[in-house]
């Protein structure tokens, strides 16, 4: 089993950023793909990054795509989420996940979660 604790959530003026960061503890060699996951107000979840566990390759949702990039620090067992210039709609609880499979990117495809930080963007 996989334990992930988020943090670097926190509120920031539109065009600002902030870095997330997952540290994964437990049976984390079990892991294959790993992912970002926001929840918005009142809408379900989506997938906005997913990077592959030898970062081999890496996704980035359309909505994110050249303003947040995924990356890992294997050797702390951390995963990140560099957002830049973000905007008011990337409001939401940020969550970290975990996925058994190679490639992972729809959410029933994430078995294990953390406990979302949320980011909150506003003027």
């Amino acid at each position: 089993q996989i334990q992930l604790v988020e943090s670097g959530g926190g509120t920031v003026q539109p065009g600002g950023s902030l870095r997330l960061s997952c540290v994964f503890s437990g049976d984390t060699d079990s892991r294959r793909c790993m992912g970002w996951v926001r929840q918005a107000p009142g809408k379900e979840r989506e997938t906005v990054a997913r990077l592959h566990k030898d970062s081999s390759s890496r996704r980035h949702s359309d909505s994110v795509i050249g303003r947040f990039l995924i990356s890992q620090d294997a050797s702390k067992n951390t995963l990140y989420l560099q957002m830049d210039r973000l905007k008011p709609e990337d409001t939401g609880i940020y969550y970290c996940a975990i996925s058994m499979r190679e490639w992972c990117w729809e959410i029933a495809e994430f078995v294990s979660w953390g406990q979302g930080t949320q980011v909150t963007v506003s003027s």
